[in-house]
């Protein structure tokens, strides 16, 4: 689905993203390339990584970078960041990498809760660390969250636990950064139709008792989650900062 809004300024800008390969990450790694911006974006699915910038690069004059980075190594990823803005001037970082595998709050140990943290919440604040460094003349942080860090669904403490830090990061950080002109927002989608979803747990049973809660009838799908990235990024949304925005169908 193509943006149904266009954004001139967002032509040329330089933006990093974290999991960007599949998924909600895939849906605003195109968005953006689709208004003309320069994107780099990192996975660990090296396959799906080629296919999305080789497909993306075919309209876009090889604007599309990528490279294969664990977001959980803190030092790999500032690098990556540093070398990427080194090359481009740095405009914005949408930190979308996560990771919502279940998992029994039982049977969670120290080291996967470790694990879980690292991706889903680690990353977004060792990437805006070394992001702020290199929007000294002014940017974008977004921080995808989800409505589950509102709601506290069981099955995945550790998940809800990061996602819940997130919004308290973007807080944090649009304080500490708003003297640098750097704007900080939250973007907390709702359940997305995403190709992994569908495959284990949005079933259409599940989707129906999804449908029960939203006012909004049909699927939110990754396209619509990269449109509000889109105004965020952009400069439509210049005063707008240490804000929660939320996509999920009138869920909440």
């Amino acid at each position: 689905m193509a943006s149904a809004a266009q954004y001139p300024d967002l032509n040329g800008k330089s933006v990093y993203v974290t999991g960007g390969a599949t998924g909600i990450g895939a849906a605003i790694v195109s968005a953006l390339a689709g208004q003309g911006a320069r994107v780099h974006f990192i996975d660990i699915d090296a396959e799906a990584a080629e296919k999305h910038a080789e497909t993306l690069n075919a309209d876009t004059d090889g604007n599309i970078t990528f490279e294969i980075c664990d977001a959980r190594d803190s030092g790999a990823l500032q690098k990556s960041i540093r070398n990427f803005s080194s090359s481009s001037k740095l405009d914005a970082l949408v930190n979308n990498v996560a990771d919502d595998t279940r998992h029994d709050f039982a049977e969670v140990t120290p080291e996967s809760w470790r694990s879980c943290l690292a991706v889903n919440l680690d990353s977004a604040f060792f990437a805006a660390q070394a992001a702020a460094k290199e929007l000294r003349h002014g940017g974008v942080i977004i921080n995808m969250s989800s409505i589950n860090a509102l709601f506290g669904p069981t099955g995945m403490p550790g998940y809800v636990s990061a996602k819940a830090g997130l919004l308290g990061l973007t807080k944090a950080l649009a304080n500490e950064l708003g003297k640098h002109n750097i704007r900080v927002n939250a973007v907390l989608p709702g359940w997305v139709a995403t190709d992994r979803q569908l495959a284990l747990w949005l079933t259409p049973e599940a989707e129906a008792e999804w449908e029960k809660l939203t006012a909004l009838s049909g699927r939110i799908t990754p396209d619509d989650i990269a449109n509000c990235v889109l105004f965020l990024v952009s400069d439509a949304s210049r005063m707008i900062t240490g804000q929660q925005f939320i996509i999920d169908a009138g869920r909440t």
